[in-house]
């Protein structure tokens, strides 16, 4: 089945960039060139694919959905840790033109609900929880009608668009089907059934939906084709240098962009293995690189700090690492360097990006050999895609130097937010500008760098200030494990400058004035904190993301007087 390629790939370099190929095709290239080189690998539990046999699973998946009546447009939505079916349902709702949905594995009842019934989607495949949350019974609250209906035709009066629920794994619950028997379901499809509709694909389809974290408002579900997480991948991937040889381990959730496209397209654009876990842990994470030789390392900020902090760390082996990527939010200079310095990852890039751009925008190169640039920039535009700055107020285009909300185009903007179409009007202008809602600057040599969020700048008095200049600062202080900078509401100056820190646990005897003398007569007097807290740890999306939002909100009630 995934043997024949009845398609020409298009030649791929700096002057022609980008490529028509679906997700599919993009499979079969790699179980064509590179059968035996492993696709998959988890090296917490000896579970390895070859391409061949990653390809034969996406198959029987994809043929088993076909087998139990998923049709082309489907909403497929996965809610799910990073367990060994999530990039085989990935590949496999590709193949058949099925569009995947993304699902938080933090979300609660009310959260999967509004999720499910937003994005109409018709099947659900899960696993039976995650820390507090029972996946299943929370399916059994919102769909009852699972324990009473027959299976293969139930109505749902909450999700009157749900048609089947697929347990992802070999136990069996009433009214959802096992992986065993859907795969069993693979037998009802012809050969040729499969081929024709992966012959009806378009790279231009909507192939994955993912919602954004909602941090403001309502979450909105970005439609991304294709051409969109494809040529992105491929770049991500080319900007570490990834071919055959790279073994890529990916703690983050694949649920977020950046597992599956920064993490799974790069390598599949670039031929390159997976390594999984099914969720971060600084102690696996670090076992896994060294069980599986690899050569790059996927992670937040947080996720390597919590590795180069942890007493075991010395206890690992590093030497085979050379690049991979940390972005999702601000990356601490100080962090970076430890990293390339403490890790071998002398390689190492940063992306910057959002969900609704495929999503990464600019990024480092593996060969960049200035260290400021690649530690203190995020890199330059992706291949094809063209970035500016603009004035927020006036909406001209800043020149360079200047601070202005950063925009972007082309091929990586995303088709649009599902069934909003003035919240897509609103985040892509007439002209295809994708508004980020990020503040950033671009210096003489194409180089971005980000400074902000349009609501994170400060405003003290007049004098704009951005919390990343200060972040950055502050972390080279010793005993400084983080530290996240807010703006705090403020009558006299309309905001103060307010920082959370985390210490290190050898310097807990830190004060708030240490900081302030630290600061004292290096930056400039307004952006010296007014407010510090010290606080355990931040606040954290499932992705590892900062809550910034919360840290404001949080400023505002513990210093009402500032």
């Amino acid at each position: 089945m995934t043997k024949k390629l009845n398609f020409v790939p298009q030649k791929t370099d700096f002057e022609h960039p980008l490529h028509t190929m679906t997700l599919g095709q993009l499979l079969d290239i790699n179980i064509a060139q590179y059968p035996d080189n492993y696709a998959v690998m988890y090296a917490d539990r000896d579970y390895y694919l070859t391409w061949k046999e990653f390809g034969e699973q996406v198959d029987r998946f994809a043929k088993g959905m076909m087998g139990l009546g998923v049709k082309k447009g489907e909403k497929v939505a996965i809610w799910a840790t990073n367990v060994p079916h999530w990039v085989t349902l990935m590949f496999a709702t590709a193949k058949i033109g099925a569009i995947l949905v993304t699902v938080n594995t933090n979300y609660k009842i009310a959260e999967i609900e509004y999720l499910l019934k937003q994005s109409e989607t018709e099947n659900l495949f899960l696993i039976d929880g995650f820390r507090d949350t029972d996946y299943v019974n929370t399916i059994y609250e919102l769909v009852p009608e699972l324990r009473t209906q027959p299976r293969d035709y139930f109505k749902s009066e909450r999700l009157p668009f749900l048609k089947r629920v697929v347990f992802l794994g070999p136990q069996k619950h009433r009214g959802m089907y096992s992986v065993a028997e859907l795969e069993s379901m693979a037998i009802a499809v012809t050969d040729e059934e499969y081929e024709a509709r992966q012959a009806s694909l378009d790279c231009h389809d909507v192939v994955n939906m993912q919602y954004t974290s909602g941090t403001t408002g309502f979450p909105k579900g970005v439609m991304l084709t294709h051409y969109n997480i494809a040529n992105d991948g491929n770049w991500i991937g080319r900007n570490q240098n990834l071919g055959p040889n790279d073994r890529v381990l990916l703690p983050v959730p694949l649920f977020h962009c950046f597992g599956c496209v920064l993490g799974v397209m790069a390598c599949m654009n670039n031929h390159s293995t997976m390594g999984f876990l099914e969720r971060y842990d600084a102690v696996t994470t670090m076992m896994s690189i060294e069980k599986i030789k690899a050569t790059a390392c996927y992670g937040v900020p947080t996720m390597y700090i919590g590795m180069l902090q942890h007493p075991l760390f010395e206890k690992f082996d590093f030497s085979s690492l050379r690049t991979g990527i940390m972005a999702g939010s601000p990356c601490p200079v100080k962090t970076m360097e430890e990293v390339m310095d403490k890790m071998n990852m002398k390689e190492i890039t940063i992306c910057y990006g959002l969900t609704e751009c495929s999503p990464v925008i600019s990024q480092t190169t593996w060969d960049e050999k200035d260290v400021y640039i690649r530690t203190s920039t995020v890199g330059r535009a992706m291949p094809a895609v063209e970035v500016k700055t603009i004035n927020p107020e006036t909406g001209e285009e800043c020149a360079v130097g200047e601070h202005g909300e950063v925009c972007c185009r082309g091929y990586l903007v995303m088709k649009g937010y599902y069934k909003m179409p003035e919240a897509t009007a609103e985040a892509i202008d007439k002209d295809g500008w994708m508004h980020s809602g990020d503040i950033g600057m671009l210096d003489k040599d194409g180089y971005l760098h980000i400074t902000g969020r349009l609501k994170d700048m400060i405003i003290r008095g007049g004098e704009n200030v951005y919390p990343k200049e200060i972040e950055d600062f502050i972390h080279h202080m010793e005993g400084v494990e983080d530290v996240q900078v807010v703006g705090v509401p403020s009558k006299k100056y309309g905001e103060q400058v307010g920082a959370y820190i985390r210490l290190e646990k050898n310097a807990l005897d830190i004060t708030e004035d240490d900081v302030k003398d630290f600061c004292r007569g290096k930056i400039a007097w307004h952006k010296i904190p007014k407010f510090i807290a010290f606080v355990p740890e931040f606040p954290l999306t499932a992705s590892g993301k900062i809550k910034k939002y919360e840290l404001r909100k949080d400023a505002a009630q513990r210093w009402p007087e500032a």
